[in-house]
């Protein structure tokens, strides 16, 4: 006796079709992207900077905001790849009413709107905060590489620009002097010709000199405006020394390097090697780890970074967190100093960021300053039990989740402001999918 099947009618059509949002089951992320894009968020900012009357009408702004949301809380970020979800795949057609803007269209719609979308972070935190989501008892802050959307081999060091430049201006001033003898010798030949104009390859040399003159010339001002290690936030004792002034005659060592895809990025050590990439910070809350406060930055310190970030958790929230942990990287006596100066009790690892010999470390302990012992004693007298080690669990998940889990390892975008507006919309993505999932 044959086994019954189910029926698989192929040609069989509805004689009602159904709306697309009962295709996704109620419970989906989808509906609550979008109905938290629609009826929680505030898009004046976006919505009304189309006051033009005339044109075809173009996608509703609300509609492409939630469909950009979703996109990356799916770990999807390409324009193109938006584009074929909202052909393929259900949930994206629940989200955009089966609207199918095409990839120029997403594309521009980011671009044109970065600055607005950017600040919806903060929107979704007070969203976070009045669920009771976050409570700023014990923040985590840590920083992470990601690459930028540049390659390392298309970095120069300023030590090789002015070889190069050099280089170039004798081959193709030689060029020149060949171009003009046989110019010479045509003319007696043939008479004199007008109009003619530089051979290709000639021109292609000259542009490329003249994009290294340019690098060159960036990194001799950025290092003329480099304040000199007196105006570190990292020293013991910043009022100690006079400050530095800026100086005129500064050049930047050999082997400062600058990229030509995207400058405003830099060479950076992650646990893959160089990368051509940024920094990016987050400050996570202990409770349902929500991202409290994030930033960019193009340098490799993290030192530097820990003061703007506690600040900016005031900012966003109204106060400060009780506690906070980070990793050796943060340590200095003005970061101690500063938490001190705002009531919030720290828990900065002293150790070295890589093991070394004994002699080394304790070395390096004696030349710490009486905060930065008073540090290292407080986080040993917890042991095992030191609020220190609630950073591993806090704010490493985190990048866990946003890097591995949704596959965000390379910026689109390039420049520091613009890859600022990326990271604020990667954490905007991952603060409404924890909201979604303490609903």
């Amino acid at each position: 006796m044959a086994k019954k099947f189910r029926p698989w009618t192929v040609e069989q059509r509805w004689l009602l079709p159904p709306s697309v949002q009962e295709l996704v089951p109620e419970e989906h992320l989808a509906h609550f992207i979008r109905e938290t894009v629609r009826e929680e968020l505030d898009l004046s900012a976006v919505v009304d900077v189309y006051d033009e009357e005339r044109g075809f009408p173009p996608y509703h702004p609300v509609m492409m905001t939630a469909l950009l949301l979703y996109g990356y809380c799916q770990g999807i970020y390409s324009s193109r790849r938006l584009a074929r979800a909202c052909q393929e795949r259900v949930d994206f057609m629940a989200v955009t009413a089966m609207n199918q803007p095409d990839f120029r269209t997403v594309s521009d719609f980011r671009k044109r709107h970065l600055s607005s979308l950017s600040a919806l972070f903060l929107q979704v935190l007070r969203l976070c905060q009045k669920a009771n989501m976050v409570r700023l008892g014990h923040v985590a802050l840590d920083g992470t590489k990601l690459k930028a959307n540049a390659s390392k081999h298309k970095a120069m060091s300023y030590g090789r620009m002015s070889e190069t430049e050099e280089r170039l201006a004798t081959e193709i001033q030689g060029w020149f002097d060949r171009a003009e003898a046989a110019d010479e010798a045509e003319d007696r030949e043939h008479g004199a010709s007008a109009g003619d104009e530089l051979p290709g390859w000639v021109v292609s040399k000259e542009q490329r000199r003249e994009r290294i003159r340019a690098a060159r010339e960036q990194l001799e001002a950025e290092a003329k405006a480099d304040k000199g290690p007196d105006d570190d936030p990292t020293s013991p004792s910043p009022k100690s020394k006079p400050k530095a002034k800026p100086d005129s005659d500064a050049k930047p060592a050999d082997k400062t390097q600058l990229n030509f895809t995207d400058p405003q990025s830099k060479i950076m050590v992650s646990r893959d090697g160089f990368i051509q990439g940024y920094n990016c910070q987050a400050a996570v809350d202990g409770h349902a780890q929500i991202i409290v406060a994030c930033d960019v930055v193009a340098t490799n310190a993290d030192t530097p970074q820990l003061v703007g970030m506690v600040d900016q958790i005031k900012r966003n929230l109204g106060r400060h967190a009780r506690e906070l942990s980070a990793d050796t990287g943060y340590l200095s006596e003005a970061n101690l100093r500063a938490l001190r100066q705002r009531r919030v009790r720290g828990y900065i690892s002293t150790r070295r960021m890589h093991p070394g010999s004994e002699q080394k470390l304790r070395r390096r302990r004696e030349n710490q300053g009486p905060l930065a012992q008073q540090m290292r004693r407080r986080i040993q007298r917890g042991g095992h039990q030191s609020r220190y080690r609630l950073r591993k669990q806090i704010v490493e998940p985190v990048f866990g989740q946003i890097k591995a889990g949704r596959g965000f390892r390379q910026f689109l975008l390039r420049g520091r402001t613009k890859v600022s507006g990326e990271w604020a919309l990667v954490c905007t993505a991952h603060n409404l999918v924890k909201l979604a999932a303490g609903r």
